[in-house]
């Protein structure tokens, strides 16, 4: 596992799920090695189950990305060098008015 905390660079998630989502992630690279980000990707969608459907989650070194998440659905983080992104996508929402 990576020692240390995670460092969350960017959220507008509340505490409570910004501790779980960290969490999850810890679990994950517990059990998992560090370069298998399918498998630690695949091991935080338990938000699906926690949190309802459309969690998505990315995980990697170095990536880009451009999303749109619902309000307080989102949280970018690191632990050492890897980086996570989790988002709860807007498809089942009604899109905001022009």
């Amino acid at each position: 596992m990576l020692e240390g905390k995670a460092t969350v660079e960017d959220t507008d998630m509340p505490a409570k799920m910004q501790l779980q989502a960290t969490l999850a992630a810890s679990r994950a690279l517990d059990r998992f090695d560090i370069l298998d980000c399918r498998s630690i990707t695949a091991a935080l969608q338990e938000f699906d189950t926690i949190h309802g459907p459309g969690w998505q989650c990315v995980v990697g070194c170095s990536f880009g990305c451009y999303f749109t998440h619902s309000k307080g659905r989102f949280i970018y983080f690191k632990f050492e060098l890897l980086r996570f992104l989790v988002f709860k996508g807007m498809a089942n929402e009604q899109p905001l008015p022009c």
